[in-house]
């Protein structure tokens, strides 16, 4: 019979809260001696399990600042489709087909299984969305926005929609940023927006999972909808400012 080792047991622990986003890419550990007694293990045990998991690339410790989470599970996917993604506009609308499908499976998965500490969390990210729209505040929106989305991914108590959605997210930020902004300068278009985050997290609220599914959908279409106007207005402008200066000439 395999005998398993204490430090094993522990790189699994702490693994499995890398991967349920309960440590975070960029999230420093507690100390030593304090994670120790919180998992009830003893020190070399414990260094040594996070000797495994750098070995994997889940953590990295720095001299003298302690054990960081890597982002290695973004990353991986990340890096290759930035380049592709500049290379090929067209796949920017592949990556919203997919965010349909990935956001709408999120909400339904949510409403069926967020806990009542998911839905406070959820409750907490709209209220900071409702906050920045209130605000006008177009820098705290954008961030608020991720915030919501990935807080109802992790909800769903998916790992893969969790790490997928927080990896798209980042993938897409520019386009995002840019879209956001269009939509800011469109006040009827803005508060379309606002009306469906509130739909969605209503939903999730009262765990009718279809029509969160439903909300999530159209949320994503209205996204892809106005990604095509913002791409078009750049364009428009960067025609008219190729005519001026041709003019100037």
């Amino acid at each position: 019979m395999e005998v398993v080792r204490l430090s094993d047991t522990i790189a699994s622990d702490l693994e499995k809260r890398i991967l349920e986003g309960s440590l975070r890419a960029g999230e420093r550990l507690p100390g030593e001696r304090e994670l120790a007694a919180e998992l009830g293990v003893s020190r070399p045990s414990l260094r040594e399990a996070l000797q495994k998991l750098a070995q994997k690339g889940l953590v990295r410790t720095r001299q003298g600042g302690g054990t960081v989470v890597t982002d290695r599970l973004l990353a991986g996917f990340i890096d290759p489709w930035r380049d592709m993604l500049s290379g090929h506009p067209g796949l920017q609308q592949d990556m919203l087909e997919f965010r349909f499908l990935l956001e709408a499976e999120a909400a339904r998965l949510a409403a069926e299984r967020a806990t009542e500490a998911d839905l406070e969390q959820i409750e907490a990210a709209h209220a900071a969305l409702e906050r920045a729209y209130d605000a006008d505040d177009l820098e705290a929106c954008v961030a608020a926005d991720v915030a919501f989305h990935q807080s109802i991914a992790e909800a769903s108590h998916n790992a893969l929609i969790a790490h997928l959605n927080a990896s798209l997210h980042r993938l897409v930020h520019d386009h995002v940023d840019r879209n956001l902004r269009y939509l800011h300068g469109h006040p009827e278009q803005w508060s379309a927006l606002r009306e469906q985050h509130r739909a969605i997290w209503l939903d999730l609220q009262q765990r009718q999972a279809a029509r969160a599914a439903d909300a999530a959908r159209r949320h994503i279409e209205f996204v892809r909808v106005t990604m095509d106007q913002t791409a078009r207005e750049v364009q428009r402008e960067l025609s008219a400012r190729r005519r001026a200066q041709a003019t100037g000439a």
